[in-house]
């Protein structure tokens, strides 16, 4: 336990503060659990302990059950006799220890969120490369996810130069898929469609094109050089997929990648 050494440390403690087990277990008369409710009015450690202690009464009640407990006292005696003073002991000691040991569990259940809450940015660092231009940079969930998908597809369109890479897993209820585009430059308005074996045709995200553009290699600016990482989904199986599109809200068609 906490606080001052209990005797069995080999260190002499008041008695006021070798009473709290015995009050936690009720067995004090009238006299000695008012004496110790005094002491404990001014005592932030025996609070400490009581605290710690408490519901240990159901658990001397408990031993009365036990095979061979002989001089134990009766469940319906257990607040009036008194157990041995090594019995309180005991059962103060293992009480201690057993929420003691329950704290450190808590303690490294906490510490290992956090571990996981620091170790999730540094991933995503290590998925886009690090750094950029010497300033380390995280990636986005959706670029995080792009380089954890195996079955990608990339196609430059001739006539307009911007490239397309459709990374693809298949789900339960479909079809996840991010796009990473290049060499587009705005202001335009996109969307990445699917269109299925059967003719269907169906949107699966949409985003906006800004002046400077996206995946640059010539820009002037680091935002300019980045490529765009978006998600999408569709209720389609990835055999049941024939080609996605990026095409401008005007309709206009400026890469086609084949599934």
């Amino acid at each position: 336990m906490s606080g001052p050494m209990s005797p069995s440390q080999g260190s002499s403690v008041p008695s006021e503060h070798e009473t709290v087990g015995a009050y936690a277990l009720g067995i004090l008369d009238d006299a000695e659990a008012t004496a110790f409710e005094a002491h404990l009015a001014g005592c932030e450690w025996c609070a400490q302990q009581l605290d710690e202690l408490a519901g240990m009464e159901p658990m001397l009640a408990a031993l009365a059950d036990l095979p061979g407990s002989g001089s134990t006292p009766a469940i319906g005696d257990s607040l009036s006799a008194r157990p041995s003073p090594r019995l309180v002991e005991k059962l103060v000691d293992d009480v201690a220890e057993k929420r003691a040991q329950k704290r450190r569990r808590s303690f490294y259940m906490i510490a290992a969120a956090a571990a996981l809450i620091i170790a999730g940015p540094l991933a995503a660092m290590a998925a886009s490369g690090g750094s950029d231009g010497g300033r380390q940079v995280a990636a986005t969930p959706a670029q995080a996810t792009f380089s954890t998908m195996s079955d990608k597809k990339t196609a430059t369109d001739a006539s307009t130069h911007v490239s397309a890479t459709v990374a693809m897993a298949q789900k339960v209820w479909g079809t996840e898929a991010v796009l990473e585009l290049k060499n587009v430059k705005g202001p335009l308005k996109c969307s990445l469609v699917l269109v299925a074996k059967n003719g269907q045709r169906v949107t699966m995200s949409s985003w906006s094109v800004p002046n400077w553009g996206y995946g640059i290699t010539d820009a002037k600016t680091e935002d300019a050089k980045k490529p765009l990482y978006i998600g999408g989904a569709a209720a389609f199986q990835p055999n049941e997929i024939h080609h996605f599109e990026v095409v401008t809200f005007e309709g206009k068609k400026l890469v086609q990648v084949n599934a």
